[in-house]
């Protein structure tokens, strides 16, 4: 999954990146609203961790504009929105979740409650109430960061993890490269490399040829055991 991180404190954002990325995390990171703009307009974040005092504003204003649809975002993905600052006092926090925020962390804060928050607010999206996901004898423990198939553990990198989970929440649905690249790496990546498709391979060596189907010209298809039942 892939986050922005709009935080001014460089020092804090940098942990916050390097801590997030430790954990699997694409991470991109914005030091003001005007940046922070920038990049909600060209790439497509699942979630969004959100300074309220920003140099060039505030994150509250930024909150509104994207809730509101001032802020033009690529994609359809429903962008979740942590607010994490120093300002605790009641009032801050319900005007925080007022102007849009899905949820609001006080700083200080520990890096496990954060990722605990994290996975908690990505969950909506596939309806899910636990940090697991299962497809057919596939389970993937989003909070152990770790893989089964058929009750056997999977070594799998940060990528392939990655790639494995956003397919794990769209059983049965073909997913474009360019989606996955949008999801899983950050904006370092260079869109014009294989990357994907080599990272796609590793993993379907490891789970098996059957289990992610290549649809020609359109993507890739986590099939789900009854499919692969039909083709065995």
């Amino acid at each position: 999954m892939r986050l922005l991180v709009v935080e001014d404190e460089e020092d804090l954002a940098e942990g916050l990146r390097v801590g997030l990325a430790r954990n699997g995390y694409a991470v991109d990171v914005a030091i003001d609203a005007e940046t922070a703009y920038d990049r909600l307009t060209v790439n497509e974040y699942d979630l969004m961790l959100l300074d309220i005092n920003l140099p060039d504003g505030d994150g509250f204003t930024l909150c509104r504009a994207l809730r509101n649809g001032a802020v033009p975002t690529p994609g359809d993905t429903d962008l979740r929105v942590l607010m994490l600052t120093a300002r605790g006092g009641l009032d801050d926090r319900v005007r925080g979740l007022d102007e849009g925020a899905d949820d609001y962390l006080v700083k200080p804060f520990h890096l496990a409650e954060l990722l605990a928050r994290i996975r908690a607010l990505l969950r909506r999206d596939t309806n899910g109430s636990t940090a697991t996901l299962t497809v057919g004898d596939l389970t993937l423990d989003t909070a152990k960061h770790s893989a089964t198939l058929r009750d056997d553990p999977l070594a799998l990198t940060n990528k392939e993890f990655g790639v494995l989970e956003y397919l794990m929440t769209r059983p049965g649905h073909v997913v474009p490269g360019e989606e996955l690249l949008e999801h899983v790496w950050d904006s370092n990546a260079d869109p014009f490399t294989q990357t994907v498709r080599v990272t796609v391979g590793t993993l379907r060596r490891k789970l098996g040829q059957g289990r992610i189907e290549t649809v020609v010209g359109r993507g890739y298809r986590l099939r789900e055991s009854e499919a692969l039942r039909e083709t065995s």
